[in-house]
C-alpha cells in the first residue's frame, strides 16, 4: 500500500465508517427470497360413457384417494359435471393429467382430465 499520509480521501473511505481497515470487505448473509410455486387443480369431467367404478379406480390409483373419498369425488363429478382430484405444482399436475388420459384411452373410455391454475 501507500503511505497513509499520501492517501486521498477516496482511499480512506474504502474501509467504511466502522473502522474496518482499507482493502477489507464485510460479508453479510442475505436470505434468498423464494417464491412459492403456482398451484394447479386437477379436474375430472363427467361424460355419459365412462363407468363410475372406473373413475373410482382412477382416483384411488392416480390420486391416492381411499375408497370413500374416491366415491365421494366420483359422485360429485357425476352430479355436477366436474370434480377436483387434487392440487399440485405444474409439473405434477401435468403428469397426473397425462397419466389419467393415457390410462382412460388404453381402456377405451372417453374420460377427460384437465388442469387449471388455482
Amino acid at each position: 500500500m501507500g503511505d497513509p499520509a499520501r492517501m486521498g480521501d477516496d482511499d480512506r473511505r474504502k474501509g467504511g465508517d466502522r473502522g474496518t481497515p482499507p482493502g477489507t470487505a464485510v460479508i453479510t448473509k442475505t436470505k434468498p427470497q423464494t417464491k412459492r410455486p403456482s398451484l394447479y387443480r386437477v379436474l375430472i369431467l363427467n361424460d355419459d360413457y365412462t363407468p363410475m367404478e372406473f373413475v373410482v379406480h382412477v382416483l384411488e390409483n392416480f390420486f391416492n384417494k381411499d375408497r370413500e373419498a374416491a366415491t365421494r369425488i366420483m359422485l360429485h363429478v357425476h352430479n355436477h359435471g366436474i370434480g377436483e382430484c387434487g392440487v399440485y405444482t405444474y409439473e405434477v399436475a401435468e403428469t397426473k393429467v397425462t397419466q389419467v388420459m393415457d390410462f382412460a384411452r388404453k381402456h377405451q373410455h372417453p374420460l377427460q382430465c384437465v388442469m387449471e391454475k388455482k
